[in-house]
């Protein structure tokens, strides 16, 4: 009977589905306007990353980027004028995340900006929680590493995680990153096999950024931004949970 239970419950392990996501904004605070100008997100099924995403870059609808985040994430203005609305994605991003759990680093960040961007174009779907559980990456490593640095790049430093360029933010890159903290956090991967299917639904076929064969480095920034910079990063520890200092 024992060994029934052990199957069952390791069967629902390796058939359980997750999505490890990550946003980028124009700023800090959406109660302010700030709006999500990228999406990116990463399926694991058990306990292996497939390889279907979901990414797309947004048209913040005027809002601009402040200059901090275009230091952090290389994005501008003139690149989104011709991005979709969230309005336009919405449906297909729901149905990508729906009954998964996500996997997010400071979850209240995220999907703050995800329920407003949801409440601003009226959709049925006004809280994200309602449909998806939340796995807080940030909660779970001060657990585990209390008094230390928690930070992605932090924790990506930590867990010896690497094969990633990281010289800016963006929200597929981090997702792909954040997805290799979770697995390495909650105990490896296990060697399933269990998809073989290439497949990725994205929103921009041409891009703003795409990256492969990965290495990690520290960003840099150009002293004409380095003011903005400093003032942004003060207020960026509130999407991390640490002081970032780089």
């Amino acid at each position: 009977m024992s060994g029934q239970i052990n199957w069952l419950i390791w069967e629902l392990i390796v058939s359980a589905r997750y999505i490890s996501l990550d946003t980028e904004t124009t700023g800090l605070d959406f109660k302010s306007g700030d709006r999500v100008i990228e999406i990116g997100a990463v399926e694991i099924i058990g306990r292996n990353k497939t390889k279907k995403s979901f990414q797309t870059y947004l048209n913040p609808e005027g809002k601009l980027i402040s200059e901090g985040a275009k230091s952090i994430t290389n994005i501008t203005d003139d690149q989104l004028k011709d991005k979709p609305k969230f309005k336009d994605i919405a449906d297909e991003f729901i149905e990508f995340v729906s009954g998964a759990e996500l996997i997010i680093h400071n979850a209240e960040f995220d999907v703050g900006f995800l329920n407003n961007e949801l409440r601003l174009i009226g959709h049925q779907v006004e809280d994200i929680t309602t449909i998806c559980k939340i796995f807080d990456t940030l909660i779970h490593a001060r657990k585990t590493f209390p008094g230390q640095k928690n930070s992605l790049d932090a924790l990506t430093q930590r867990l010896n995680i690497i094969g990633y360029d990281r010289e800016f933010h963006g929200a597929l890159l981090d997702a792909q990153i954040l997805s290799d903290v979770y697995l390495n956090l909650t105990g490896g991967q296990v060697k399933l096999n269990l998809s073989t299917n290439d497949e990725s639904i994205s929103q921009n076929d041409n891009a703003i950024s795409k990256s492969k064969n990965f290495k990690v480095v520290q960003a840099s920034i150009s002293s004409d931004d380095l003011d903005a910079h400093n003032e942004f990063l003060e207020k960026l520890s509130q999407k991390s949970g640490e002081k970032i200092e780089w």
